[in-house]
């Protein structure tokens, strides 16, 4: 598991935005085809990737502080910077659930594998 722990990570990181995209897209009946989709998360999944790199996130990818907190932080500040330069618009009602959503689930699944990797080790 060890040698798969980062790849599995960043993929739960891209899940985080790629869900976030398609909820909001679902939520705004604006249609979830592939290319939109991918229109709306490219910002973002560039901005978890600088996240990644910044951060050093493959040596442990499953931290919520500083890793999860910087590589979310990242995330939503380049994700937001690269939609305005695109000619997007980033209101802030648009920033606010960008940044509660992927909080909630970028946070959230580390801390889970926190406590299910504590949780074993107490077992053992």
């Amino acid at each position: 598991m060890r040698s798969f722990a980062a790849p599995l990570a960043l993929a739960a990181d891209v899940v985080c935005v790629l869900a976030f995209v398609v909820i909001g897209k679902i939520d705004h009946d604006t249609g979830t085809a592939v290319a939109e989709v991918a229109g709306i998360a490219w910002p973002f999944v560039a901005g978890l990737l600088l996240g990644w790199v910044v951060t050093l996130a493959w040596r442990n990818p499953f931290r919520v502080w500083p890793v999860g907190a910087f590589v979310w932080a990242i995330t939503v500040a380049g994700g937001m910077t690269l939609r305005l330069f695109t000619g997007e618009n980033a209101p802030w009602s648009f920033v606010t659930v960008t940044a509660l959503f992927l909080a909630a689930t970028m946070f959230g699944w580390r801390a889970i594998t926190l406590a299910l990797t504590k949780r074993r080790q107490r077992v053992s």
